[in-house]
């Protein structure tokens, strides 16, 4: 009798990849964000956190898994459904990375340990931030990855302790939710983690080491590494965000309902640790916020040089206007970058979704025709959200009435499952046709 036989997968191995993992997706930018879910959700805390974390933790941890199952680049996410259209995508992808994510880390930066202390600008912060970030771009160093490594265990200790504090120290009393859509609301906020798009553009680092570390491995026994870092990176997310959502809606009555997503993590930092671990929590969040600008802008910039034949002057130029960038638009608040962030992400973010659950779906679904057919219609669907939020909400709100799903800003779904479902059909019936 035969039996098959997997080979225990190394606790080291195991542990090292699920952190390497976590900390991707652990941005201290994001920190800012399910707070003020929860204090908005009230009693809905646990809607909202499950719509949050598909959009924040499920997708991007497939992502993982697609480029696991791919073994390539960001090219190859996309090449399926045209090389042109592989090479546009990617443009977009390091545009938005350098023009929003990353300014936005200057700007939680000011508003979390500059801000409260010291009366100087925005705009000094910024300066003074990009410049340091252009200094250590074009100067490559390990010193902030080494760094990178005691922060992210640093922060993770820090909010599980508040998260701690306020759920055995506060009464269960949620004010009732002034959200009217929260699932769909955690869903759209988990866009502005940016961390679907971090999935298909840094995941392929990952997959690069562990092929490293583990080359006497054999492919499915690095499939199944990754897969089981994934769920328990998956796992540690999910108990963040969640543990920040409902700690935010426990503090539905102390804060002023106009409240800013940094002063209200502030605010509960404060109030459940006190002023001092508020401090050491804002210069660790600000000095994560650095290094993960600094990755941002190398990446593009490392991106762009290999689109021009290794070109150091393509590296240089990049990074200058990355920084620049990150001047300009770090100096607004938290807020406002959020803000101008959601048309890119109502139309970028569908796009990733669709592609990395496509590259994660089995070969026999995800042909290139397959690719084609979704990614447009997906596109197409897209743009009323698009427009929706750029002001033209009204014009296009008869047309929006007709799309299932529409009214919560995710019409493009069920169209690219339909889709999905009517192109595998075609596909399977033209090949079973085309057997003699």
């Amino acid at each position: 009798m035969k039996t098959n036989y997997q080979q225990p997968i190394n606790k080291k191995s195991l542990t090292v990849t699920a952190f390497a993992l976590f900390s991707l997706f652990f941005g201290a930018g994001n920190l800012i964000l399910p707070p003020l879910l929860g204090f908005k959700s009230g009693s809905l805390w646990w809607l909202v956190t499950l719509g949050f974390c598909i959009s924040g933790v499920l997708i991007p941890i497939l992502g993982i898994m697609a480029h696991a199952k791919i073994q390539g680049t960001l090219f190859d996410f996309a090449k399926k459904v045209s090389p042109l259209f592989s090479v546009v995508y990617c443009y977009m992808i390091y545009a938005i990375a350098i023009a929003l994510p990353s300014p936005r880390t200057a700007s939680v930066t000011h508003e979390m340990a500059i801000q409260p202390f010291w009366n100087s600008s925005s705009l000094l912060t910024s300066l003074v931030y990009f410049l340091l970030v252009f200094v250590f771009v074009i100067n490559r160093t390990k010193v902030l990855d080494a760094l990178g490594k005691l922060l992210t265990p640093g922060i993770l200790i820090i909010l599980m302790i508040m998260i701690a504090t306020a759920l055995f120290t506060l009464d269960f009393d949620f004010l009732p939710s002034k959200m009217s859509q929260p699932f769909s609301s955690g869903i759209l906020e988990g866009y502005q983690t940016f961390d679907a798009i971090g999935a298909v553009v840094v995941g392929a680092v990952i997959i690069i080491s562990i092929n490293l570390k583990e080359k006497a491995a054999s492919f499915e026994e690095k499939k199944r590494l990754i897969g089981y870092a994934g769920l328990w990176a998956g796992i540690g997310l999910f108990l963040v965000y969640g543990g920040l959502i409902l700690t935010g809606s426990l503090f539905g009555e102390v804060f002023d309902q106009e409240i800013s997503r940094t002063a209200l993590l502030r605010g509960i930092s404060t109030e459940t640790l006190g002023q001092k671990a508020n401090i050491l929590l804002s210069v660790l969040v600000s000095l994560a916020c650095f290094t993960t600008a600094v990755g941002i802008v190398t990446g593009t910039s490392d991106f762009i040089k290999s689109r021009f034949n290794n070109s150091k002057k393509a590296y240089l130029t990049t990074a200058f206007i990355g920084c620049l960038l990150g001047v300009l638009v770090g100096q607004f608040n938290v807020g406002y970058i959020i803000t101008v962030a959601v048309p890119s992400l109502m139309f970028i973010y569908p796009i990733t979704i669709v592609l990395i659950l496509l590259n994660v779906a089995p070969e026999k679904w995800g042909q290139s025709r397959v690719f084609k057919h979704v990614i447009w219609t997906t596109i197409l669907f897209s743009i009323p959200d698009f427009l929706g939020s750029i002001g033209f909400g009204e014009q296009i709100s008869p047309f929006v009435a007709w799309i299932p799903l529409g009214q919560y800003q995710m019409g493009w779904v069920l169209p690219a499952l339909l889709v999905f479902i009517i192109s595998n059909l075609s596909q399977h019936k033209s090949e079973k046709q085309s057997i003699p």
